[in-house]
């Protein structure tokens, strides 16, 4: 049985459904501006998005995890002192690691010209052990000697070391996360200059971005 409308109800005016409608889209909006195009596209224009941490949704990522593969045993002096005959324990076993096979070996050998540069990496597994050695004969170079991971994409990278003027490094590498591992080389000197690259490891491959 149909309910018959109370004498005093009247439909609503043209004018309030305009008014119903038109906060309607007011609501919209804001909910647009404030909400969805700082998490969506990383547009902000009222800093609302920033304030509620929506912006960072539309970040990239562009930052690599660094892990300490190798720290711990900074505490072997507190381990428990063993039964007589028995090894001290290892607080982090991993500073051994046995390998399928030898460690390889490369050695690189390029000539850059003034201001030319150049891009040298080893492509190593997260925890592996590399030994290098390289000098500049000519003259100096600007060095930096770096690792990225190109699966994060964009400029993340970490550095282990730089240097404005040099002529050569030694030194060894447990790679902190699997990628790319090495050296940007741009020659800042007035003549050419010869570098000469070993590598002696457990990398997989190297890789060699050419002379520019």
């Amino acid at each position: 049985m149909a309910t018959e409308p109370s004498p005093d109800w009247q439909a609503p005016s043209g004018k309030r459904l305009a008014l119903s409608v038109i906060a309607a889209l007011a609501v919209a909006a804001v909910v647009l501006v404030a909400a969805v195009l700082p998490a969506e596209y990383g547009i902000d224009p009222t800093g609302v998005g920033r304030l509620l941490g929506l912006t960072e949704l539309h970040q990239p990522v562009r930052s690599i995890t660094v892990k300490d593969v190798i720290g711990g045993n900074e505490h072997v002096r507190e381990v428990a002192i063993p039964e007589p005959g028995q090894p001290t324990p290892l607080p982090n076993p991993a500073v051994h690691q046995d390998e399928p096979a030898a460690p390889k070996s490369a050695t690189v050998t390029l000539t850059l010209g003034i201001d030319q540069e150049t891009e040298i990496k080893a492509i190593m597994r997260e925890a592996k052990v590399m030994l290098y050695s390289w000098h500049a004969e000519g003259g100096t170079v600007y060095s930096d000697f770096h690792g990225h991971d190109p699966a994060v994409g964009g400029d993340a990278f970490v550095r282990y070391r730089e240097d404005q003027e040099a002529t050569g490094g030694d030194g060894s590498l447990v790679a902190p996360f699997g990628g790319e591992h090495g050296w940007f080389w741009k020659n800042v000197s007035n003549n050419s200059v010869t570098v000469t690259l070993n590598l002696t490891g457990y990398f997989d491959d190297t890789k060699d971005y050419g002379i520019h």
